[in-house]
């Protein structure tokens, strides 16, 4: 697992997956897959997700059901 990733490209990877994406106050952003749920915050002023997103959404992307 790659230890840095743009924020955009884990979103977009979510948002290929086939996620709802739902947006919520500030930063807020909430994804939902077969009964899975995960919410984010984005993060700024870095572009970077940081390494407990990475692993929140790997868990996240397990428990819908999709693998890698």
């Amino acid at each position: 697992m790659p230890k840095t990733l743009e924020w955009v490209r884990l979103e977009s990877l979510l948002r290929s997956a086939g996620t709802n994406v739902i947006e919520g106050r500030g930063s807020r952003v909430r994804f939902e897959l077969n009964g899975a749920v995960a919410t984010f915050h984005r993060p700024h002023p870095d572009k970077h997700a940081k390494t407990y997103q990475l692993r929140d959404a790997r868990q996240f992307l397990e428990q819908a059901g999709v693998t890698p």
